[in-house]
Order: structure tokens, then C-alpha cells, then sequence
């Protein structure tokens, strides 16, 4: 396989992810697309950087935002570690960070790079613009 398969089929799946675990609530495929061994370099605050730590941040996002879903903008891969850029989305209609529902209309970006092997996603790093959701939810500044 040459090196241009290697990451259009890293992309595909972490294009997957985004798409229909992220975006589409679908958990059965997270297991699928999430090796046992995966490790999270950045976690969440209060969240662990194994498999389980990352499908219960993608609960709690989808509780907070039922319809929380992804704006691809790009994504470039060397190899098969893989760069997205991509704009989330969602309805603020559950407690988050603290936040109790507001309904409102949300959005941040997020850039990260997962790292795929055997068509399964080993290891992630990312950097989300959550300031700007705490501040979209009234979340900050903090009150007095």
C-alpha cells in the first residue's frame, strides 16, 4: 500500500468519526473505530486519556448538544496521522462544564490530529476553542 492509500484510509476514518460517532450518536462504531490500547495526549479536563475517557467525553458532548455535529474544513494527513480542522455545532439543551441548558446556538473550532493503524484510531492530540463555548453558554466570565 503506498503511502497516499496509508492516509486516504487514516482519513476516511477519522472522517467517520467526526461524521457518524461524533455527529451521529453512533457508539457501536466508536468501539469499531477506536483501538483498545488508545491514548489521548490532551484529555478533557476531569476525563481519562484511554478509550473510555474519550467515549464519555463524546456522551457528555452529545447530552450537553443533542445535536452536535462537525463542519469538515480540512484535513491533511502524513501518513497515517491525521490533521482536521473542523467547526463544531449544537443547541445548548444539557448541563456542561458546570453550564445548565440555555438553548442556545453554539459553535467552536477544533483542530487535532489522530493517529490510525489497521483502520483503527491509536492516539489523539487536539486543541478546541472551548473560551469560546464557555462564553457562548454565559459560562464566563464566571459570576460573582
Amino acid at each position: 500500500m503506498s503511502s497516499i492509500d496509508v492516509s486516504e484510509a487514516a482519513k476516511a476514518v477519522v472522517r467517520r468519526n467526526t461524521e457518524e460517532v461524533q455527529g451521529g450518536g453512533d457508539f457501536e462504531l466508536f468501539d469499531e473505530l477506536f483501538a483498545d490500547d488508545f491514548l489521548d495526549h490532551t484529555p478533557q479536563p476531569g476525563r481519562t486519556p484511554d478509550k473510555a475517557g474519550a467515549k464519555e467525553l463524546y456522551h457528555v458532548l452529545r447530552e450537553a448538544f443533542p445535536d452536535f455535529h462537525a463542519v469538515i474544513h480540512w484535513q491533511a494527513a502524513d501518513g497515517n496521522l491525521v490533521t482536521t480542522y473542523k467547526t463544531y455545532h449544537g443547541t445548548h439543551k444539557g448541563e456542561i462544564f458546570g453550564a445548565p441548558a440555555t438553548g442556545r446556538e453554539i459553535h467552536f473550532e477544533t483542530v487535532d490530529a489522530m493517529r490510525v493503524v489497521d483502520g483503527r484510531i491509536t492516539e489523539h492530540w487536539g486543541v478546541a476553542n472551548l473560551f469560546s463555548l464557555l462564553e457562548q453558554i454565559g459560562a464566563w466570565p464566571p459570576a460573582n
